[in-house]
């Protein structure tokens, strides 16, 4: 088996997985209805409700996070949905809102900004909404949305809160309890630096109690069967088993108490990764940062080049080089590229990144 050396692959998501976190995938078959898995269930739930920081069940679901941004629609009450859209992945959320058959309002602001909560504000009090849809890190544009004055907002107008965190959770602070959170999903393959495969999510009381008189909740999805599955730890449908054991191993390297070292290891990289992409626009070589200052996700940064330089070349010269880049996306392909600092990166590995794409930038 070919391996790549651990600090070359940047993309932000799927991230890099380290070597011992594969090898745990290598363990034996289990059945899923039996105490091992049970077992193996209950240390999972443990973790993740360290990360969600909650004291609630997280519902492990054996697909993308995708999937659980459709069972966010599905098990919310009737009603139209109110979208906040600023990059390509809150606009998913409002495309699978209206491919659930609901009514759907968008607030869209240009990508790379976060919408302005007086505009929420606004809309909620325009309008009757059953839930709000946000992305709490926009990965397509690296700009993060204060999820917990949305939340308070929707709730104060009696709509649900419905929050993809996909490329937040575990890098970035999310209170899921203190803030209230409806339904808040991650995926397995952003900051919990975990091959893909894995979404999961935490629910309020009053957004399970709901649930079961949504009208359309379908069943791979039905977070009522989640709800009762957990309580026996166990999952509704058959589980990717050795998805469960990389990620067993995962929740124990981060331990009890490592969520806080997480969220600072990620501010620390991000903050680097801010501090060189300003000297090099002082420089010339680049046109800054997407994201408005105050709205950085501590994940992902996208990153701006000059007029005339095709971000694609940047990305090409530095795989070149042996290390992975993220691309810019979409439309934003040929004039942004994205820096994934996250997962279990390191300032060091995200600097070693840094100076070979300053290198590249400089022979441009």
């Amino acid at each position: 088996m070919t391996t790549r050396p651990f600090g070359t692959f940047f993309l932000p998501g799927p991230t890099e997985v380290r070597a011992e976190i594969l090898a745990a995938m290598l363990q034996p078959m289990m059945s899923h209805r039996s105490p091992e898995f049970e077992a193996l269930y209950a240390r999972c739930d443990e973790g993740m409700r360290r990360l969600f920081r909650t004291t609630r069940p997280v519902f492990i679901s054996s697909s993308s996070a995708t999937g659980l941004m459709e069972g966010a629609v599905r098990n919310a009450p009737a009603g139209r949905i109110l979208s906040l859209v600023n990059g390509a992945f809150s606009a998913r959320f409002a495309e699978i809102a209206r491919a659930c058959g609901r009514t759907v309002d968008v607030l869209q602001v240009p990508y790379g900004e976060i919408v302005p909560l007086e505009r929420v504000e606004e809309a909620l009090r325009a309008q009757r909404f059953a839930a709000v849809t946000a992305a709490h890190s926009e990965t397509s544009t690296g700009a993060a949305q204060d999820v917990q004055a949305i939340a308070a907002m929707a709730h104060a107008n009696g709509a649900y809160s419905l929050i993809d965190s996909v490329s937040g959770l575990g890098g970035i602070p999310v209170e899921t309890d203190a803030w209230a959170l409806d339904f808040v999903l991650t995926g397995s393959q952003k900051a919990l630096a975990l091959p893909p495969g894995l979404a999961f999510c935490c629910v309020s009381d009053r957004y399970l109690a709901s649930a079961g008189d949504a009208p359309a909740r379908g069943k791979y999805f039905d977070i009522v069967e989640f709800a009762a599955y957990a309580a026996k730890r166990q999952t509704p449908n058959t589980p990717a088993v050795s998805l469960f054991y990389a990620l067993d191993a995962q929740m124990a390297a981060i331990g009890p108490t490592g969520t806080e070292c997480r969220w600072a290891r990620h501010a620390a990289m991000a903050a680097v990764t801010h501090a060189w992409v300003e000297t090099q626009r002082k420089d010339g070589r680049l046109d800054g940062i997407l994201a408005p200052c105050g709205a950085r996700s501590n994940t992902v940064t996208v990153v701006k080049t000059r007029a005339g330089t095709d971000a694609r070349t940047v990305v090409d010269a530095v795989q070149a080089r042996g290390l992975t880049l993220g691309g810019g996306y979409g439309s934003m392909a040929g004039t942004t590229f994205r820096v994934g600092h996250m997962g279990d990166h390191t300032v060091e590995t995200v600097s070693g990144l840094l100076a070979v794409v300053e290198e590249v930038l400089a022979h441009g």
